[in-house]
């Protein structure tokens, strides 16, 4: 079984601080994501810099497409990114945009759950019509909320689809084992790496405990 792949959040709206953190854990994680505040406040710039200065990771642009999906996420593909996320909310053409505009450049559509009622409908429908990732994201308000990605993660991962499955929502070092057990593929880790004392450190020792799993 392939080893899980560690994504790092990168959501500081400051381009050099960007810069400077995925330097300190590029080299302990698999994809580096452009989140969505970073991407509307850097834009096209720096999804070109990160793919420029890391090539051996993964490029992530958090878009949370909802409308316009072919047209909104062609330039991103086209300037590097490896992955772009549109939202299990919006219209299935939109879904369907995304998706082509990934295949159009040798590259993947990630499907984002968040707020979506029906999951395991959209999941289906997504991963039927194409798509390599089905997100399972538990967003900053409804974590202050309380809640947690588990109950979501252990859903999908029952409809065995066949595409990745990325987690979002929290993880640290006490739960990222046990989300990588319970089916997710992609592990998303923001705070728990850019709030540590030393985030390459804390990347490192995610490293060690996702591969451990």
């Amino acid at each position: 079984m392939a080893k899980a792949l560690i994504q790092m959040a990168l959501d500081s709206l400051d381009f050099d601080q960007t810069i400077a953190l995925a330097e300190q854990v590029a080299p302990y994680v698999d994809i580096l994501e452009i989140g969505t505040p970073c991407i509307k406040y850097n834009g096209l710039e720096l999804v070109t810099a990160l793919k420029s200065k890391f090539p051996n990771n993964l490029i992530l642009v958090d878009l949370k497409t909802m409308d316009a999906g072919e047209y909104e996420a062609t330039p991103f593909y086209e300037a590097g990114a490896d992955i772009c996320t549109v939202l299990g909310v919006s219209d299935k053409a939109t879904m369907g945009g995304v998706i082509k505009a990934a295949n159009a450049n040798n590259a993947e559509a990630q499907i984002d759950l968040i707020s979506v009622k029906d999951k395991k409908a959209v999941a289906t429908e997504a991963a039927r019509n194409g798509a390599q990732i089905i997100g399972v994201h538990t967003g900053l308000d409804a974590q202050a909320a309380g809640q947690t990605p588990f109950a979501d993660l252990k859903d999908i991962a029952s409809l065995n689809l066949g595409v990745r499955i990325s987690v979002a929502g929290g993880l640290n070092k006490n739960t990222i084992q046990d989300t990588v057990r319970a089916g997710a593929t992609i592990v998303v880790v923001g705070a728990a790496i850019y709030g540590a004392d030393s985030p390459a450190e804390s990347a490192k020792e995610l490293r060690a405990l996702v591969d451990a799993a």
